[in-house]
């Protein structure tokens, strides 16, 4: 994922002369790389260490995986919290797959 490219986006959506909205973004960009690191020593690591005590052996979970799941909670408490200007933006769809209300029919229930 091109991060710049990400960050460039979000910057463009959203008030830049709120500081609090900005910083925001920039916590969101670091958490994702913070996430590609976890990726990378999973990659290399697998997601199961072995920990020997004496002639005993307990395979656990790797310690990246509970980041992952820490960092994922984060970035989902970011993404609701930013406050998007609507400036430019096509509006959002409030049905499913955009079909307005009158397209439906009782078949689609079934």
């Amino acid at each position: 994922m091109d991060l710049e490219k990400l960050k460039a986006q979000l910057m463009s959506r959203i008030d830049t002369d709120d500081l609090l909205e900005v910083k925001k973004v920039e916590r969101y960009i670091e958490l994702l790389k913070l996430d590609s690191q976890c990726d990378e020593v999973l990659a290399r690591d697998k997601t199961t260490i072995v920990i020997e005590n004496g002639k005993q052996k307990f395979i656990k979970s790797h310690p990246a995986m509970t980041d992952k799941t820490k960092i994922n909670t984060q970035l989902i408490a970011i993404e609701k919290s930013f406050n998007f200007v609507d400036e430019g933006l096509p509006p959002a769809a409030s049905t499913v797959e955009g079909k307005s209300k009158e397209e439906f029919s009782e078949a689609d229930l079934i």
